[in-house]
């Protein structure tokens, strides 16, 4: 053949195969194999036991192979078989392999007609064999039979795309020649998946049985729907001689009978059968070994580096080596301590992209949530104002006072700031559940380890929850200091004098329209989410929201506005989000009741997340639009406005002074508190949880059991470390088998192209072609008519060189056929070839 230097090629790569198959991997490389393609009992499965020459697949009507059955034939002095998944057993008996095919396939699909895409690995071993390395593919079906799903025809051609559309593999096309080639299910996958016919072997089949007066000829010369690789015509046993138990050589010998003995073949004899094809097939797929070899080289060298680093820690590996269990602790324990402190610093190479997490979140609870959560804790203005009036009157008693009393002062205060305590709890509680939430996703790397993750979890969530009281108990603390002491001299307070006059500097403050408070407090894309279907529907637009107002564009830069809101006498509320919508809506609303956006009443606003959300309310309230308070009782609320209107002017200024004063206070109290309380939770919490994983958690580890069951392997870590190691292996394997080939050998080139343009043409195009270009097959007339100059003239001659290549044989004569295949007279328009006239 031309290759001798290269014959143990196939068998090196066949040994890759099951390298790889053993571990699972092998659908993840490129290896260099020929693929059977065709449809539904078109005589795949025939044209293999010819190669074996023997009866071993499995035989019946309808869907047959079910799982692709990749055959390994090598040549050897005694025959037997071999399955991957029954090592060490020799099949000598073909018939138990078919036997074993039908179980291991209904082991895996089931027994009626279900499909797999895992390999059954078949090696045969004969004397009449050439090397070969073929897979057999279920055949394309278009009906679901017995339990197959609806789907069947999807899931096979899925299946066969998993091979087929790989560059390493080499389609065998088998299309019947009783049927339109045109129509040819393996040749519309060639189509598809290899345009240039690089890749296509075409073989037909059944050429015995078609009409009387009809042949194939044009197709096996490459004229009518040619191939780069040409086509070779084979002949199978008919079901009438498998039934009888025909034997298989004697078939071949039928097979070249037929083709030396028909008319329209004679000159093809040469390069048509099962033995020819054989040789063609072992000869293409050695060199396209070769061809691909520095591809798979590369791939294999890129794969092994990948895995190296981590097959180095596994290489030495030793379960039950105490020194080893020791280390790993000492280094797990180091890992989730630094990791923590990347998580909570915000430092760190893993940055997530995709939501907040530790520190930031942390951060967002301090300097978002928690003062938003002090501002709804903020006095209602007519309940306050009730609470000083009635103090007043019970600090006077039966008297009329005739100044303002400090009492009501500080009574009015202590109560407020009382109200802190909540806030600053359910601070410390946001902080903890983020604290153990980082904890979790620190000890995530340590799954190898099960009971070690589980044990410094609950160690380090446990010293969390026994600082939650200390914390707790120092916040509150914190309060009860700010209760014990009413600072009326500090910097910030305004006093009794300033108090009284501060109504009229703010109302000639807003009079006088200060441009100076007038700065952009946020912006950022939000939903307006009630406008009705019928005037838009919900719509993004981008808003501004200043110290006075809350504008919305149309985009970000700002020139087109849509609106103009001033944000006094706004408040927010939060709204339920709808049963179909995945937003977070809140809502603004007039506390006069009056309509916020032309005839609305509120104005829904939509986030995409709950952190937006928050981030908005927080820049609200600094703009001063704070959180709706429900009152309870509306009979209270009736009773302050009755209350306000029949108190007396002099009561009506000691009310305000107060209410200025408090408002005064109370600014500088949660000052205090929103300064103190950070630092309080992270000296107490935060940075005593990085001290005492540090110092404490590896002597805690040590003192809570045996360190060997703490140290324990996950089933799945021990698998993953197996299967990596094999990996490595049969990388190493492959690449060293790679190494020993010498490609500096004899090859057979590649065909010439040929006309393909028929694999570019859609079905559907219409007027008289030439054969050459012709999507319809041109085998239904009769082989001499008298307008049938092709089979007219000279005796023919050999295929053009559109065949397949002939390989060099003892006194053959070099191959004078390179040039282009000789172009095909036209036809005139009459009725299709495939009608008889």
């Amino acid at each position: 053949m031309g290759n001798r230097g290269m014959e143990d090629l196939i068998p090196l790569v066949n040994r890759m195969q099951d390298a790889f198959s053993a571990i699972g991997q092998n659908a993840n490389l490129d290896l260099p194999q020929i693929a059977v393609v065709g449809g539904q009992s078109a005589g795949k499965s025939s044209v293999l036991e010819n190669f074996v020459g023997k009866d071993f697949l499995p035989r019946g009507s309808g869907i047959v192979t079910r799982r692709p059955l990749v055959l390994q034939l090598m040549t050897s002095p005694t025959e037997y078989a071999e399955f991957l998944h029954c090592k060490g057993k020799k099949f000598i008996d073909f018939d138990e392999v078919r036997q074993e095919i039908e179980a291991e396939t209904d082991r895996i699909t089931g027994a009626n007609k279900g499909i797999s895409s895992v390999p059954i690995n078949l090696r045969v071993y004969s004397p009449h064999v050439l090397n070969l390395t073929l897979v057999d593919l279920p055949g394309m079906t278009k009906v679901p039979v017995g339990d197959q799903p609806a789907d069947i025809e999807a899931q096979i051609r899925e299946m066969l795309m998993q091979f087929v559309t790989k560059d390493n593999c080499l389609m065998l096309a088998v299309s019947p020649a009783n049927s339109d080639l045109a129509n040819s299910d393996a040749l519309k996958i060639a189509k598809e998946v290899d345009p240039q016919g690089m890749r296509t072997i075409g073989v037909i089949t059944k050429l015995d049985l078609m009409d009387e007066g009809t042949d194939a000829k044009d197709i096996l010369e490459n004229k009518l729907l040619p191939l780069r690789r040409g086509y070779i015509g084979v002949v199978n046993r008919s079901q009438k001689d498998i039934d009888g138990k025909k034997d298989i050589n004697a078939a071949m010998a039928a097979e070249r009978k037929f083709f030396l003995s028909h008319p329209s073949y004679r000159h093809l004899a040469d390069r048509m059968g099962t033995p020819y094809l054989q040789k063609i097939l072992n000869q293409q797929l050695t060199n396209h070994i070769r061809d691909t070899l520095p591809g798979l080289r590369a791939k294999l060298q890129s794969q092994l580096l990948s895995i190296e680093k981590e097959v180095e820690e596994y290489k030495n590996f030793r379960p039950d080596d105490p020194s080893r269990k020791t280390k790993a602790l000492l280094q797990m324990v180091q890992q989730f301590s630094v990791d923590f402190e990347k998580c909570i610093e915000g430092s760190g190479d893993q940055i997530d992209t995709a939501e907040l997490s530790g520190g930031a979140k942390i951060n967002r609870i301090f300097h978002e949530r928690f003062p938003f959560e002090l501002v709804k804790m903020e006095f209602d203005e007519k309940e306050l104002r009730k609470e000083i009036s009635y103090a007043i009157k019970n600090i006077h008693g039966i008297r009329t006072g005739l100044f303002t009393p400090d009492m009501a002062f500080e009574t009015i205060v202590k109560r407020q700031i009382g109200k802190i305590k909540e806030p600053c709890t359910k601070c410390v509680d946001m902080v903890i559940s983020e604290l153990v939430s980082t904890v979790r996703q620190c000890t995530k790397k340590l799954a190898q380890y099960p009971q070690l993750r589980e044990e410094m979890e609950r160690i380090v969530t446990q010293h969390i929850r026994d600082r939650e009281s200390r914390t707790k108990g120092q916040v509150l603390l914190l309060i009860d200091i700010e209760l014990s002491y009413m600072n009326t001299n500090h910097e910030d307070f305004i006093g009794f004098a300033n108090a009284q006059q501060r109504i009229s500097q703010m109302n000639k403050k807003k009079a006088a329209g200060n441009q100076d408070e007038i700065m952009v407090i946020r912006k950022g894309w939000l939903t307006i989410n009630n406008i009705g279907i019928m005037k838009g529907g919900a719509k993004e637009y981008w808003f501004v929201l200043t110290a006075e107002s809350l504008s919305w564009y149309k985009d970000d830069e700002e020139k087109e506005k849509k609106y103009m809101l001033q944000v006094d006498n706004l408040r927010l509320r939060d709204v339920e989000k709808g049963f179909m919508s995945s937003k977070h809506i809140f809502a603004l609303f007039n506390t006069e009741q009056r309509n916020v956006y032309k005839d609305y009443r509120q104005l829904e606003l939509a986030c995409e997340n709950q952190e937006d959300v928050d981030a908005w309310k927080a820049s609200f309230l600094r703009a001063g639009v704070y959180p709706e308070r429900v009152t309870s009782d509306g009979s209270d609320e009736n009773g302050s406005d009755n209350l306000m209107h029949s108190m007396d002017p002099q009561l009506e200024r000691q009310v305000e002074t107060i209410r200025n004063l408090v408002d005064s206070y109370m600014a500088i109290v949660n000052k205090t508190v929103r300064d103190l309380m950070p630092k309080t939770i992270m000296h107490l919490m935060i940075n005593n949880t990085k001290e005492f994983i540090n110092a404490d958690l590896l002597a805690q580890l040590y003192s809570c059991g045996d360190q060997n069951t703490l140290m324990e392997e996950s089933q799945e870590q021990a698998q993953h470390r197996d299967e990596m190691l094999r990996m490595y292996h049969a990388l190493r394997e492959a690449l060293s088998i790679i190494g020993d080939i010498s490609t500096t050998t004899v090859t057979t080139s590649m065909p010439p192209p040929v006309d393909d343009s028929w694999l570019q043409v859609q079905r559907g195009s219409s007027g008289g072609r030439s054969p050459a270009t012709s999507p319809t097959p041109n085998r239904r007339a009769p082989p001499g008519p008298p307008g049938r100059p092709v089979s007219r003239g000279p005796p023919p001659g050999p295929p053009p060189a559109g065949g397949p290549p002939v390989p060099s044989r003892p006194g053959a004569s070099p191959d004078p056929y390179s040039g282009p295949p000789p172009s095909v007279p036209s036809r005139p328009n009459r009725a299709p070839p495939s009608v008889p006239r």
